[in-house]
């Protein structure tokens, strides 16, 4: 059970550096500064990374305290919880809880940074139909570009 909560520390600490990292990139794409974007999306990605290996070994442990506690293996933290005498039982309630809290917030996080990248894709992409002779856009009702092109007339007005 050691070796478990010790690799759900971990874990949380790597869930609140995500959720650090995916604020600073959302915050990156609020103020337009696109230059950081990069490294800031490398940084979230390194951090995933740390994740995926740090849920393999917790896959691992939790199947060595189900083994232990006569449940069948791949159990969940709330199964784990349940089964499992105090202290350990509370120690692993506050595990999930704050593993639950931590998922919300990055999922909040992720949704807002989605949204700010809608927006500013549209943006570029109507100042781009609009650069390129569109004199309006709309959408069909499948959701694709409908473009109203406005011939230009060049008129040297110095003859």
């Amino acid at each position: 059970m050691d070796r478990l909560s010790q690799i759900l520390w971990r874990e949380r600490e790597l869930l609140e550096t995500l959720a650090f990292k995916l604020e600073v990139e959302r915050m990156v794409l609020a103020t337009g500064r696109t230059r950081w974007l990069v490294h800031a999306t490398r940084e979230v990605e390194s951090v995933l990374e740390d994740l995926r290996g740090t849920e393999v070994l917790r896959a691992t442990a939790a199947d060595e305290a189900a083994e232990e506690l006569g449940l069948t293996p791949n159990p969940s933290l709330g199964a784990l919880a349940e089964a499992a005498p105090e202290p350990w039982a509370g120690i692993l309630r506050d595990h999930r809880d704050a593993m639950i809290a931590s998922a919300r917030e990055i999922a909040d996080t992720s949704e807002d940074a989605k949204g700010l990248i809608t927006a500013g894709y549209r943006s570029a992409r109507e100042t781009l139909l609009t650069i390129g002779g569109a004199s309006t856009a709309s959408y069909a009702p499948d959701g694709s570009v409908v473009v109203d092109t406005v011939p230009r007339h060049l008129l040297d007005r110095s003859l």
